[in-house]
């Protein structure tokens, strides 16, 4: 075990775990961050999303010791009232379905807005192509994408 100190959303955090534990379950595990979902361990689905210096991560296969000083952003921490353009547009475009999926994303549409503030619907395609929606709710995700684009 080691102990590795964190920035997780604005808050600095110390933990002891294995160096190669998945920043997942640092998360969930041994912070009850709860938002970030597991999806398929293989971060091929999305699901655990997370911002690592507003880049895009998937922390199923993230090490925790892979981190460093870099400043990790979940969903808890994109909008303490939830009013962040992306997380307003999803509401009003009524995005989510079954939800499993939304928290990745939206943690996915952050990291696109964030380097590309007004992306082409295929920029928006190419950028999202890696998380899986099951219940196909891929044309409201493009579209709040487009509106929570006209807020930056």
């Amino acid at each position: 075990m080691e102990k590795f100190n964190l920035i997780i959303n604005g808050k600095k955090l110390q933990v002891e775990v294995e160096p190669d534990m998945p920043l997942l379950w640092v998360l969930r595990d041994i912070l009850s961050m709860k938002g970030t979902k597991y999806g398929c361990g293989q971060a091929l689905c999305g699901a655990c999303t997370v911002l690592l210096d507003d880049e895009a991560i998937r922390a199923c296969t993230y090490p925790v010791s892979e981190v460093g000083d870099q400043k990790i952003t979940t969903i808890e921490g994109l909008s303490k009232e939830g009013n962040h353009p992306i997380q307003k547009a999803w509401v009003e475009h009524v995005v989510p379905q079954c939800g499993y999926c939304q928290t990745g994303q939206i943690m996915n549409a952050a990291a696109l807005l964030k380097r590309n503030p007004k992306p082409s619907d295929a920029e928006i395609e190419s950028a999202m192509a890696g998380n899986i929606c099951r219940c196909g709710t891929y044309n409201r995700i493009k579209e709040a994408i487009l509106t929570a684009s006209k807020s930056y």
